[in-house]
């Protein structure tokens, strides 16, 4: 079904505004690389001519913000029926995608623009979180063009329609008026989250390595509960208060690294497990070569929990594991810095774990191939 685009200016009488060819292709581009929001949903682009295996090249590659990566082929003229295939051809090579390679496509097009920053970094930046721990597990092709012809129209509308294939059409209209130049935009098929999961044979790929040794711990530094000068001065960490809380941190295992953060502030300290998870009541540290019970300690916080607080037969105690390094006492935080509400879980974010061991100046885990 044809599209017809009208841009009428109306400060007096209506005066339509005259529909222009698009100068250039690569000047598409480049709008939609200045805002990527031109495009009707929030991207954050990560490559521009990128170079497939196959020897093709995708205009522009993006990301949403559920890791979810958007191939966008550009078309500034009558768009015909083979770019169909051109876009499938590029969707499983998409499909196939890793995250190291994700990572690899972003670097080279940072480098490219001149930016320092890493993709963690520029993703929070856009969305305001941290990427999910596996990318590229759907993925989305738009054909972005000013018309099609009426093969590329049913061919399109059977895959996506009929086999939920992830391909859409963009259509583009490009105006001047008087010395201004405006765009109009619509989609073929009214958009839904037109997205395919890509389960290719790298599909375990898509999730940052673990390196089987790091560990995140989340601090709870609160007024009447848990105190940092405590943890700093003892070298401990604990979580609890309830079965959600206690059940993740005491499943540390002896010798794991723990990257510890306190919400909201910012990671204070890496240390090595060197004892197993015990509640308050019953643990005991090693202080100047004696045995000490930290309820004998003059601590800060509070770490006893009444049995008044638990709910459902849940266990309240605070638990208790140690860090064999003492934490440092100056806070790091940068954007795209890995946070979770879980009390403990499995570190991979390489940025994450890269910056802070940098800053603590601590030898890198090297995560598997």
């Amino acid at each position: 079904m044809p599209l017809e685009f009208g841009l009428w200016r109306v400060d007096d009488k209506p005066v339509r505004v005259a529909t222009r060819p698009m100068p250039l292709e690569s000047r598409l581009e480049e709008l939609i690389e200045a805002d990527p929001g031109i495009l009707g949903h929030p991207l954050l682009l990560i490559g521009r001519q990128v170079l497939t295996q196959h020897g093709k090249v995708v205009d522009l590659l993006g990301m949403d913000a559920e890791g979810s990566l958007h191939v966008l082929e550009l078309k500034r003229d009558r768009t015909p029926r083979e770019v169909v295939a051109q876009v499938l051809d590029y969707g499983s090579w998409v499909q196939e995608l890793t995250n190291d390679q994700i990572r690899d496509i972003y670097a080279s097009y940072a480098r490219s623009r001149g930016l320092a920053e890493e993709l963690d970094e520029a993703f929070a930046l856009r969305f305001g979180g941290t990427p999910p721990e596996a990318l590229n597990s759907t993925h989305a092709l738009t054909i972005v063009a000013s018309e099609i012809d009426a093969a590329t129209e049913r061919i399109v509308t059977y895959l996506a329609s009929g086999f939920q294939v992830p391909v859409n059409v963009l259509f583009f209209r490009y105006f001047e008026d008087e010395g201004r130049s405006y765009l109009a935009r619509t989609w073929l098929i009214d958009e839904v989250e037109a997205v395919a999961p890509s389960t290719g044979s790298k599909g375990r790929g898509k999730q940052e390595p673990w390196n089987g040794t790091d560990w995140y711990v989340s601090f709870g530094d609160e007024p009447g509960g848990r105190n940092w000068g405590d943890a700093l001065n003892y070298g401990f960490v604990s979580a609890g208060g309830g079965e959600w809380f206690s059940r993740t941190i005491r499943s540390l295992p002896l010798g794991a690294r723990v990257f510890t953060h306190i919400p909201k502030v910012g990671y204070v300290g890496v240390g090595t497990v060197s004892g197993e998870p015990q509640p308050f009541e019953d643990a005991a540290l090693s202080i100047d070569g004696e045995s000490r019970r930290l309820v004998d300690l003059p601590l800060e916080g509070t770490y006893r929990r009444s049995e008044e607080a638990a709910t459902d037969g849940e266990d309240p105690r605070e638990w208790i594991t140690w860090e064999r390094v003492v934490p440092r006492e100056e806070a790091l935080w940068r954007t795209g810095f890995f946070a979770n509400q879980n009390s403990a879980c499995k570190l991979r974010a390489r940025f994450t774990i890269e910056e802070v061991s940098r800053h603590f100046g601590i030898e890198q885990g090297i995560p598997d191939a």
